[in-house]
């Protein structure tokens, strides 16, 4: 029964992160809740695993699809891939907890910065030129790839508003380039849960295939509903992560 709960609360995760970035808002803390007696390190690694695969085909629809701009992504996830590892060992020197109020003043600012600014995000629009281009992706790809390692909650929604905000992108084109740049910061941590033996793989392939089948689905539908229907799902998914963050900082 708790592999049922656990594959619905997959399928959910896909869908919702393959939109908007979040989908670990839904899938980790299932994990908890209906695998108490698994080590932490297991479960994390379990939930790693299952994403990966979603965020994967994810990548793949939207390439199908939307136009990646490569010169803008693909040094950002190489620096990402990097400094992700990098965060991951930094938070085994620190408390990540120390993160939440400052993440949860940057989500409040998102969100109410891309209600305001109704033209957010609607068009396509790239501002800098190549070799700016190259360095802002880099320093992008640093910033965001060491906050996932280190703490993780809001980095494909980080994603998102950073390649609209900054390179001009749309929401569309945006969710592209960032589920290319999470697959890659999601990678070196399935590599070493992978390797340190924390994956449950008996329910890790169960929920990585249910991922895949709501990675599938949020993909067709917001190329299908296009920048409207992204801005939207992604305000609420923030608006979600504000409210989860809220409760941690001030009721933890």
């Amino acid at each position: 029964m708790n592999e049922i709960f656990l594959c619905v609360f997959a399928f959910l995760a896909g869908f919702i992160d393959s939109v908007a970035g979040g989908g670990g808002l839904i899938q980790l803390p299932a994990l908890f809740i209906f695998l108490p007696d698994l080590p932490v390190a297991m479960l994390l690694g379990t939930n790693k695993f299952a994403s990966i695969c979603g965020t994967s085909i994810a990548t793949i629809q939207y390439a199908r699809h939307i136009r990646i701009n490569w010169a803008a992504t693909f040094p950002a996830t190489v620096s990402a891939l990097f400094f992700s590892f990098l965060g991951a060992r930094v938070v085994t020197l620190m408390d990540p907890a120390v993160m939440r109020p400052l993440v949860l003043v940057m989500l409040v600012a998102i969100a109410v910065y891309t209600f305001l600014r109704k033209d957010f995000g609607s068009l396509h629009v790239p501002k800098l030129g190549s070799m700016k281009q190259l360095s802002v992706s880099i320093i992008t790809g640093m910033v965001i790839g060491f906050y996932d390692g280190f703490f993780g909650p809001g980095t494909g929604s980080f994603l998102i508003f950073a390649f609209i905000g900054i390179f001009g992108f749309s929401f569309l084109a945006a969710s592209a380039s960032s589920k290319v740049i999470n697959f890659a910061t999601n990678l070196s941590a399935v590599l070493y849960f992978g390797f340190t033996g924390n994956i449950f793989f008996k329910v890790a392939l169960l929920m990585a295939v249910f991922n895949i089948l709501g990675a599938v689905a949020g993909a067709k539908l917001a190329i299908l509903k296009g920048n409207r229907f992204v801005r939207v799902f992604f305000l609420i998914i923030v608006s979600a992560m504000i409210i989860r963050l809220g409760y941690d900082v001030v009721l933890r």
